[in-house]
């Protein structure tokens, strides 16, 4: 299987437009478009796939981040967050356009994010890590950007998977979570392909 983008190459930055955040003084709002993602070459036995995008680079604790005057080192110890769970997606779908699935900023997230018919879409990290705020608090479905600490000295990765399934649909609702997607895909992963982009908020980090 391939997968790629007319957004950015694998192992390339992610633009701007397609982030959560983006540099300002020190992070701005960005626009938080869904990526343009094409994929082919899946198993002939293949009967639906599951999009995910993850960030294996997150902090592992948050003292240092986004704090003035202190830098999140880069050889803290790391752990994932997702940004993106998708299922159920129809075996004739091989392309989502570039912001068909998340073309701005949701507070308190989006409910109903757009997808192929029949598809179902998962909670996304946010969700957690707005929990308690006021104004941004709640469930974050679908897609939404790169948004890495701005004074972390790691360059953060973004890995876009696409997993080719060997049954027509997974038995998850709206709001599924990576663990019960990867207990619910276990053993019907026929083949992968993945597509990673790179963010930083740290003037001092290239991409």
């Amino acid at each position: 299987m391939h997968l790629r983008s007319d957004n950015f190459a694998n192992d390339q930055p992610i633009p701007a437009e397609f982030a959560f955040g983006k540099r300002g003084d020190p992070v701005a709002l960005s626009d938080n478009r869904s990526p343009q993602l094409a994929w082919k070459d899946a198993p002939p036995a293949t009967r639906s796939f599951v999009l995910t995008c993850i960030d294996p680079d997150v902090p592992s604790r948050g003292d240092d981040v986004n704090q003035a005057d202190r830098t999140v080192p880069a050889d803290l110890p790391r752990v994932e967050f997702v940004h993106w769970l998708m299922a159920n997606i129809p075996v004739e779908c091989g392309e989502l356009a570039a912001g068909s699935c998340s073309d701005g900023l949701t507070a308190r997230g989006k409910h109903a994010p757009f997808g192929p018919p029949g598809s179902v879409q998962g909670v996304n990290d946010y969700t957690s890590w707005f929990a308690g705020d006021a104004a941004m608090g709640g469930d974050y479905l679908g897609y939404d950007g790169p948004c890495p600490p701005w004074n972390d000295a790691l360059l953060h990765h973004y890995h876009f998977k696409i997993h080719a399934l060997d049954v027509a649909a997974l038995p998850l609702v709206k709001g599924f979570s990576l663990a019960e997607l990867r207990t619910a895909m276990a053993g019907h992963v026929l083949a992968e392909a993945e597509l990673v982009g790179t963010y930083s908020l740290n003037p001092a980090v290239a991409g």
